[in-house]
């Protein structure tokens, strides 16, 4: 019987799968291509290079996102939509059944719940059917995905790294305790930011943030030019031992929120609209400059306040230094202080973990996607500029 056109077509392509290291794999990498291809085309009414007056958007390139499957890991070129944006409906539907699925493991673990209650809410999320032992599965992947994540080589400099903790209620034994928990953000010198470390501390010290910078270089770090954190006097203590050479950049924001507690609330927002200038003038000279003579006219209306701001301004103006950085970015915590925002949006549903175990596999394993868009997406500072400051840095060695 012959064939037609069509079925010599997929009879030479299935040929073409049977040549590659996983067959499968790489027919399922094809199919999710064309899916995505043909969305994009309906979701801007136009063909690749097709001109027509019903076209509603434009493509822009690609970019390459991981997408780990149960036949295994593919990289996919994603196609890119100009003013708009495109996720395929294959990778949220997916992530959002994942997450679900996720957190019916964790309530598993925190109640005790039946496996009959698990497998009720597995099927509500279309899963047909989940067992001990798939519970048991899922969870030790999860805890090696978890280790890897932490445990991964680092580059050698990292320009700037953001620190900061955020606490938990966890179990300890019988008792519920408050536990810092670091996260540790970093730009390297591409520009694009990564996640560096989750590092659960049962006190903030100096002792403890040594060992969590010790890690880190441990893991390849060698180099880095300046730490963004709140005025933690062990933190900052740490840096300067850890990272030789290494400036510290006390946050802002944070900087902001210590003044205004000696303010009283009917002059804060006055005083708080004077006070964010010192770090919007063009250069330090000038912040400075600004800062003394908002010291000398508040000295007696706001004595305490003063005394926090002359004691802290130096540390605040480090990334003055950085002139080639954008200063908006490495001034502040701003960055972290959106991750703890969404970490505390998923941990508020669990309350009080059973162990520091579970809080760290369940956040590592969000901030794991987090890493992956960032690594995907645009630069956070243009590595043109990185560059330019690590001549200067070197010229003036």
């Amino acid at each position: 019987m012959a064939y037609s056109h069509s079925n010599k077509n997929f009879e030479k392509m299935l040929l073409q799968f049977i040549t590659e290291e996983d067959p499968m794999l790489a027919m399922l990498k094809w199919l999710c291509e064309q899916l995505m291809e043909a969305e994009v085309t309906a979701k801007i009414n136009a063909s690749k290079s097709e001109r027509t007056p019903q076209r509603s958007g434009y493509r822009s390139g690609y970019r390459v996102r991981r997408f780990d499957t149960r036949l295994g890991t593919m990289y996919l070129f994603v196609p890119k939509i100009r003013n708009g944006g495109y996720i395929p409906f294959f990778v949220t539907e997916r992530k959002r059944s994942e997450v679900a699925l996720m957190n019916v493991i964790h309530e598993a673990y925190i109640n005790g719940v039946s496996t009959r209650k698990i497998e009720r809410l597995a099927k509500s999320l279309g899963i047909d059917s989940i067992s001990r032992s798939q519970v048991s599965q899922i969870t030790k992947e999860l805890n090696e995905q978890v280790q890897a994540f932490r445990e991964r080589p680092l580059e050698d400099t990292y320009p700037v790294l953001w620190v900061d903790a955020v606490y938990e209620k966890i179990r300890a034994g019988r008792q519920v305790q408050n536990m810092a928990v670091a996260v540790v953000v970093g730009l390297d010198e591409a520009g694009r930011r990564d996640i560096l470390a989750v590092e659960p501390m049962y006190e903030e010290s100096e002792a403890t943030y040594h060992v969590l910078f010790e890690k880190l270089k441990e893991r390849g770090l060698k180099n880095v030019w300046l730490v963004v954190s709140d005025a933690h006097k062990g933190l900052a203590n740490a840096v300067q031992k850890s990272f030789v050479g290494c400036s510290w950049q006390r946050c802002k924001v944070h900087f902001m929120r210590n003044i205004l507690a000696h303010v009283p609330a009917k002059g804060k927002a006055a005083f708080a609209e004077k006070l964010k200038q010192i770090w919007l003038q063009p250069d330090m000279e000038s912040a400075k400059m600004y800062a003394y003579h908002l010291m000398d006219t508040y000295e007696k209306q706001y004595p305490e306040a003063i005394k926090v701001l002359e004691a802290g301004l130096e540390d605040s103006l480090q990334f003055y230094a950085f002139e080639r950085l954008d200063g908006r970015k490495i001034s502040s915590t701003n960055v972290l202080e959106r991750l703890h925002r969404e970490i505390r949006r998923r941990t508020a549903v669990v309350g009080v973990f059973p162990s520091i175990d579970s809080y760290v596999r369940l956040v590592t394993t969000y901030l794991i996607e987090y890493s992956e868009e960032w690594s995907t997406g645009r630069s956070y500072i243009k590595a043109e500029h990185i560059q330019l400051t690590k001549e200067d840095r070197q010229n003036a060695a």
